[in-house]
């Protein structure tokens, strides 16, 4: 299982990364061996405001059909258009190709600090959750 060392988790397993002006957003690698192969994914509206927490995308795989949550608060700034043609990049490149959005932070909001780091997030991960 490859968790990066050098992202922030979710234990409904978003990945973040900070990216500067904004925070990119995935799946784990934990999280698309769980849903198989993905076949669909359904990304929000560029200038949503969402929060942390609040459902943002859906992921559907051949098992089943997942909500992907926000992990921080903050404005949809874009939003990765390959996967609406490559959708199995969420499976081959999780935390590259298969980014799926890139939300802008609400000033001041400190949420990303507040995630896992990639030792805590193995732990959930090794508990089967």
């Amino acid at each position: 299982m490859n968790i990066p060392e050098d992202l922030r988790y979710t234990k409904s397993h978003e990945w973040a990364r900070d990216a500067g002006a904004y925070v990119e957003v995935g799946i784990s690698d934990f999280a698309q061996h769980q849903l198989s192969d993905v076949t669909y994914v359904d990304l929000p509206e560029i200038g949503r405001h969402v929060n942390a927490g609040e459902e943002v995308a859906v992921v559907e795989s051949i098992k089943a059909a997942s909500d992907i949550y926000a992990p921080v608060s903050g404005v949809v700034a874009e939003v990765n258009p390959a996967l609406s043609e490559k959708p199995e990049a969420v499976n081959s490149d999780p935390y590259g190709e298969g980014w799926m959005l890139r939300i802008t932070p609400d000033a001041g909001g400190g949420e990303f600090n507040k995630l896992l780091s990639a030792g805590e997030y193995a732990g959930i991960c090794e508990a089967g959750h």
